[in-house]
């Protein structure tokens, strides 16, 4: 079954059933953001999305800046300890942390579309300061991924990994644009074993 755009995004919630207000109005923003590009998207907009008046928006968010910044700066948190903590259960095996990994990034990329483009369009409309704390959680996953993709690889060296990992993000990132083709199991199963696969060559 394809998932809904309702159920979907759900990685900005500390309860995907339960989102808080906040939550609710970084969601809308997020698909909002992603079907116009966050510079299109007024206040008002998100408000509306949300059944709010766009004033009572600031009761929890300065302004549009501050929401992309936080879905930005949550989303990069979540990919930092949810891969740390899938390599962490994965056990000693480096293919079977490089699974855990893969199908964690697909997970991600199939269930919060609308963030994956976002991130791709928006990043460079940050604050300086915003956007430098993004990258930095950033390399910080990368270098989970290359410090697997090393055991893998040993006579690799670190630069080859961390492009293998950026090629992989790549491919497994482009949901936005394939997803809907086939049902959600399909897809999640196709991506992994491409993925695994281009990782692994």
């Amino acid at each position: 079954m394809t998932t809904t755009g309702s159920e979907r995004d759900t990685a900005l919630h500390a309860d995907a059933d339960r989102p808080s207000r906040r939550e609710q109005i970084l969601q809308a923003a997020a698909q909002l953001f992603a079907e116009r590009g966050s510079r299109a998207v007024g206040v008002d907009d998100v408000g509306a999305a949300v059944g709010v008046t766009g004033p009572a928006i600031y009761r929890h968010f300065a302004g549009k800046d501050a929401m992309l910044a936080e879905m930005l700066l949550r989303i990069s948190e979540r990919l930092l300890v949810g891969g740390t903590e899938r390599v962490s259960t994965a056990g000693a095996d480096p293919r079977a942390q490089l699974r855990a990994l893969v199908e964690f990034q697909v997970d991600f990329a199939l269930d919060n579309p609308a963030l994956i483009t976002v991130h791709d369009r928006d990043l460079g409309s940050l604050a300086d300061s915003d956007a430098a704390q993004v990258r930095r959680l950033q390399r910080r996953y990368v270098e989970v991924w290359v410090a697997v993709l090393a055991r893998l690889h040993p006579t690799a060296e670190a630069a080859a990994c961390r492009a293998r990992a950026h090629a992989v993000f790549g491919l497994i990132n482009s949901t936005p644009h394939s997803a809907g083709r086939l049902d959600r199991s399909a897809m999640a199963r196709l991506l992994t074993d491409m993925a695994s696969a281009a990782a692994t060559a």
